[in-house]
């Protein structure tokens, strides 16, 4: 492996300075390595030759052999275009040339046999193809079996560099390496039948057929896998080795009296379940990492803010932090009300607070008279210097940068317990890989009380009826929010706009206050008109997805979302969350222009059939890639993947776990000589990484 890792691309035959220099800026392979994991991202067959009575118009494209009959010219000038009649005996062909027509013409002879490729199209009931690929038929020439396509860019189009040479350099590289070095032992091979690695390579640039190209496709993607699940897994092995951290093994005042008195709902099973999952980490005496999912309304809150309870009582401070003012805004009042009876003082700190609170706030957090500090990156800064900080809850923590996160480390001269909570439900793929460091805690159930929220699709020629239900809703007394994906109208985007929502709605319903919030609105003013709604002054709030996360209305009972077609599924479903927090029923309607497309109609039919928060992620994965997903690029431990996907190799990602968490199990530093090819393949592929692993 070394050997190909240090040869550099320009001594591969073909290739030369010109091109290394164009496949080092536009694809950034330097090296035989780089060319050798640059694969294919479809295939075109052909391995058989088809008849030409046998096409038919759902193929992608053929290959034939034959002999051209005749050939004619046709236009003037720029316009010239060679016409040809190819005939294989079943029948005939008329292939075309727009480009290189006196070349084409020159250089071939009717009557002799070629093999030629290229994609059928119809046209006035007839076949046809334009600029096939050619190549003379030989004597014992078989056919070629599945040819990889690779991605190209635009700059290496314009300089001749095709597919095809891409497909011809790999074949070279190919024949100049005697044996790739095995990366993965035996037994794994064994075990789970993989291919070698030296035929995987072969057959995923040059495979002979459609089995041998998916057997080397799962070698591939579990080696991938794998070496991710094993860096993963042995730096939370060292982690937990190493990092000592508070023991809170008590249960003291704080929590009992606060269960006791001013429980706002009996727990559910499930948030006893993590609770108990949190006290157990937090006893330990090792810095507790937990994720914490649930999905909209599960909960969450009141789990952290017994967990908060329980590092108090040991005589540790707790901190909350959330990306925006307004979450941390209503986290605060939530948590204020909640530890009211309790005495514990609770602050807020956020880049608005004044000068002479801030200062006030730093002095009881210092001297230990503030038990818990809620806020935003605010609580980030140096300046911000605890007594004794035991516990950190990160809420919608894919919003914060894995650097951010690390701050908090050094709030103590021990790391405090890390509890990172997401409303965002993560698949189980990507949450064994993305924080698959992390141990898991899911609260799967809502609290008593709740229905769920009923959500239907409307078009935009069911406006009236919309409206009709809105103005029922109001008349019982219940809130409304509809949110726009624009805050002004975008000539070039065919969207509802909120200033334009916003004078229609208030025209529409008159007899009732509207309020209206977006990003661009400067905070003291946000937070006046969402004051207005919370506190029921207003009956109708007109938003951007800035109250995505952080708004608790629970009369709220209607959510009308405009261009429902413009957002992502994780985005519906978060909005979706916003209302269904009260005891009523509640709705969610989703607007949209009846010119969808089938993946559009799809995602919003997955929002009208269930309000799974787990099974929406999996569709938006699904959808989208895990690439895609919110996140997946600040937890400091993805991967560029070549060849695997989080979103349709599940069942791959678990064989390369549970194979990683054996070894890691028997050797968790890979210092034993069997496991030394594992030691030095993991060094080669995460050297360039920051040992982010550490941070949660």
């Amino acid at each position: 492996m070394n050997d190909i890792v240090r040869l550099d691309i320009k001594y591969l035959k073909g290739v030369g300075p010109k091109r290394a220099e164009l496949l080092a800026k536009e694809l950034n392979i330097h090296s035989y390595y780089d060319m050798l994991y640059y694969f294919p991202f479809r295939y075109i067959d052909k391995s058989q030759i088809h008849r030409i009575c046998d096409i038919s118009g759902d193929m992608p494209s053929i290959q034939l052999k034959g002999r051209f009959i005749t050939f004619s010219e046709q236009g003037e000038g720029a316009r010239k275009r060679l016409h040809a009649l190819f005939s294989d005996g079943s029948g005939n062909i008329e292939i075309v040339w727009f480009n290189s027509v006196k070349r084409m013409k020159e250089s071939l002879l009717p009557g002799k046999e070629y093999i030629i490729f290229g994609k059928p199209t119809l046209y006035n009931s007839r076949y046809s193809i334009s600029h096939p690929e050619i190549e003379e038929s030989k004597p014992n020439l078989e056919p070629k079996g599945l040819r990889g396509i690779y991605t190209l860019t635009e700059k290496m189009r314009n300089k001749s560099l095709t597919s095809k040479t891409i497909q011809q350099l790999q074949e070279n590289l190919l024949a100049s390496i005697k044996q790739i070095d095995e990366t993965l032992p035996k037994e794994i091979l064994e075990r789970y039948k993989l291919m070698g690695l030296h035929e995987a390579l072969i057959n995923i640039h040059m495979p002979r057929s459609i089995h041998d190209l998916q057997r080397a496709q799962l070698r591939l993607k579990f080696d991938e896998l794998f070496f991710l699940q094993l860096n993963i897994l042995r730096f939370a092995k060292s982690r937990n080795s190493k990092i000592l951290g508070f023991k809170f093994d008590k249960i003291g005042n704080y929590f009992n009296n606060f269960y006791n008195t001013s429980l706002p709902f009996p727990l559910t099973n499930a948030q006893k379940r993590v609770i108990k999952e949190i006290r157990k980490d937090m006893g330990k005496g090792r810095q507790m990492n937990r994720l914490l999912q649930g999905d909209v309304g599960s909960g969450k809150t009141l789990v952290a803010v017994m967990s908060a309870l329980i590092a108090l009582d040991n005589g540790y401070q707790a901190s909350i932090i959330a990306p925006t003012e307004i979450l941390a805004t209503q986290h605060y009042a939530t948590v204020s009300e909640m530890l009211e009876k309790v005495g514990v003082k609770v602050a807020l700190l956020t880049g608005s607070t004044k000068k002479s609170e801030r200062d006030v706030i730093h002095s009881q957090l210092t001297s230990g008279e503030l038990n818990i500090l809620i806020g935003t990156h605010a609580i980030l800064e140096d300046t911000v210097q605890f007594h004794n900080l035991g516990l950190v809850i990160i809420d919608e923590q894919h919003r914060f940068g894995v650097a951010q996160r690390a701050k908090m480390w050094q709030k103590n001269t021990t790391p405090p317990h890390i509890l990172v909570m997401t409303a965002t439900p993560i698949p189980r793929t990507l949450a064994m890989t993305v924080y698959g460091d992390l141990d898991v805690s899911v609260i799967d159930e809502l609290p008593p009380g709740r229905k769920p929220v009923t959500t239907v699709l409307r078009f935009d020629n069911h406006r009236q009826s919309v409206y009709r239900f809105i103005g029922e809703q109001l008349k019982l007394g219940r809130q409304i929010y509809i949110v726009y994906p624009l805050i002004q109208e975008n000539e070039k985007l065919d969207l509802r706009n909120l200033e334009e929502g916003y004078e229609i709605i208030k025209e529409t319903f008159p007899s009732y206050r509207v309020c209206f919030v977006h990003g661009k609105m400067r905070p003291a003013e946000k937070d006046y008109q969402m004051q207005l709604f919370v506190n029921h002054k207003a009956d109708i709030m007109v938003a951007t997805t800035v109250i995505e996360v952080g708004v608790n209305v629970p009369n709220a009972s209607v959510m009308v979302i405009e261009n429902a077609e413009r957002f992502g599924l994780a985005q519906l479903h978060q909005l979706r969350g916003r209302v269904g927090r009260g005891a009523d029923q509640s709705y969610c309607i989703l607007m949209s222009n009846q010119k969808l497309s089938k993946d559009t109609r799809h995602r919003l039919k997955v929002m009208t059939e269930t309000n799974d928060g787990f099974i929406v992620a999996e569709e938006d994965m699904k959808l989208r890639g895990p690439g895609d997903m919110e996140g997946t690029q600040q937890s400091g431990i993805s991967f560029n993947l070549k060849i695997a996907n989080l979103a349709k190799d599940g069942q791959i990602v678990q064989l390369a776990r549970d194979a990683a968490s054996e070894i890691i199990e028997n050797d968790p530093m890979l210092t034993l000589p069997q496991n030394k090819t594992l030691a030095e393949q993991l060094m080669f592929l995460f050297q360039k990484q920051a040992n982010w692993s550490l941070i949660s």
